[in-house]
C-alpha cells in the first residue's frame, strides 16, 4: 500500500486534455498502421481508466517522446472470456474507453482478441511474438501489479526481464492512492462506490464524471402522461445502486443536456428488469434509436415506492430542482465535452 506523497496522485495528473495529433484505432485482427509503428504501449485492461490508470497513460507519454504513445487493451475483458457465464459490472465498454483515451494525448488505441489462443501464449512467446514482431512495439509501460501469459506465469519482473532480452523497454509504474495512505485506487473500488450510491466518490476517484452509453430504446410511455417524458436505457450488468440521479446526456449530435434520471425496477408501477430512465431539462424531440451518453453527477436519493402518481410527481418535482442545483455545483471534469 503507498504511504507516502510519491505515491499520491499530483492533481496534473487529473486533468483531462486533447491530442494535438490524430488519435489511431487499431481493432482485433487490423493491422498496425504506420502511424502507430514503434510505438511504446501501456498494457492493462484499464476499466474505467481511473486516475491510477491515468498514471500509467501519463508515463507513457513521457516514455515514448518522439514515438507514438498508445495503450494496448484486450476484448473481451479476461474475466468474462474465463467466466462467460458470471456477470461483470464494467465501468467502460469498448466505445467508452475509446471516448476516454482520445482525450488524454495518447496517438492511438490498439485493441486485440482475447481468446484461446492468446490465453494459452506463454510469457516469452507473448512478449517476443506478440508486442515485438506481431504489433511492432519498441517499449511497454505498466503497472505493478501486471500479470500476463499462460496461467498468469508472467510478473512485472518477467516482463522487464523478456523485454530487455527482446530489445524493448518496459517501465513499472508504482501503486496509485487518492491520498497518501490510502489503498491504491482501483476498479473494484469505483464499482464498490457505484454500488452504494457514492457517486461523489466515484467520480473522484475516475477523475471525471462516470458515464454510460446506451441506445434508446421503446418503453411504456408513462412518463410523458406524468408530465416527465424519459428516454428509457438498458444497461448491461450494471451494478449502478438502485435511485434518483443527477445527469448530464450528450447526444448523437454532439448536444449536451442536463436532466435527472431513476435507475430501477420502477417499484411504484411494474417492478420490471432494471432500466436508465433519464428526463432531460427543456427539451423537446425523438430520440428513439440514438446512442447517448448519460453522465452522473450526483446520487440524489434511493429508489421508493409511492402510494399514487400524484405523489411521485411531486417528489419528481423535488428532485429536478435538487438535480438541478447539483449541476450547477458539480466542478468535475467531463469526458463528454
Amino acid at each position: 500500500m503507498p504511504s507516502g506523497d510519491e505515491n499520491a496522485v499530483p492533481p496534473a495528473a487529473v486533468g483531462l486534455r486533447s491530442s494535438p495529433r490524430p488519435f489511431t484505432v487499431c481493432r482485433e485482427d487490423d493491422p498496425v498502421p504506420p502511424a502507430l509503428a514503434g510505438a511504446v504501449a501501456a498494457l492493462g485492461n484499464f476499466d474505467g481508466v481511473h486516475r491510477g490508470h491515468r498514471t500509467l497513460i501519463e508515463a507513457v507519454r513521457a516514455e515514448a517522446g518522439p514515438r507514438p504513445a498508445v495503450v494496448l487493451t484486450f476484448e473481451p475483458h479476461p474475466r468474462a472470456f474465463f467466466a462467460p457465464n458470471q456477470p461483470m459490472f464494467r465501468l467502460t465498454g469498448p466505445s467508452a474507453k475509446e471516448i476516454v483515451f482520445a482525450r488524454l494525448g495518447l496517438d492511438g488505441l490498439i485493441v486485440r482478441r482475447f481468446d484461446a489462443e492468446l490465453a494459452g501464449t506463454s510469457a516469452q512467446d507473448f512478449v517476443e511474438g506478440w508486442l515485438r514482431d506481431r504489433l511492432g512495439l519498441s517499449g511497454v509501460v505498466i503497472g505493478h501489479d501486471f500479470h500476463f501469459g499462460r496461467g498468469r506465469e508472467g510478473s512485472p519482473g518477467t516482463l522487464a526481464a523478456l523485454c530487455a532480452e527482446a530489445g524493448l523497454t518496459c517501465r513499472i509504474v508504482p501503486a496509485v492512492s487518492a491520498d497518501p495512505g490510502d489503498a491504491p485506487i482501483s476498479s473494484s473500488a469505483i464499482r464498490a462506490a457505484l454500488a452504494s450510491g457514492d457517486v461523489a466518490r466515484a467520480n473522484a476517484l475516475l477523475g471525471y464524471r462516470w458515464f454510460v452509453l446506451a441506445q434508446v430504446r421503446h418503453g411504456d410511455k408513462r412518463g410523458r402522461t406524468l408530465g416527465y417524458p424519459t428516454a428509457n436505457l438498458a444497461l448491461e450488468s450494471c451494478g449502478l445502486a438502485h435511485g434518483i440521479y443527477a445527469v448530464r446526456v450528450r447526444l448523437a449530435d454532439g448536444n449536451l443536456h442536463d436532466g435527472v434520471a431513476s435507475y430501477g425496477r420502477r417499484p411504484t408501477f411494474d417492478d420490471g428488469a432494471p432500466l436508465l430512465e433519464v428526463h432531460l431539462f427543456d427539451f423537446k424531440g425523438d430520440l428513439y434509436g440514438q446512442e447517448v451518453a448519460v453522465e452522473l453527477l450526483a446520487y440524489l436519493r434511493g429508489e421508493e415506492k409511492f402510494s399514487s402518481a400524484e405523489a411521485l410527481i411531486a417528489q419528481m418535482d423535488v428532485d429536478s430542482a435538487g438535480a438541478r442545483a447539483a449541476i450547477q455545483a458539480d466542478r468535475v471534469p467531463s469526458m463528454l465535452g
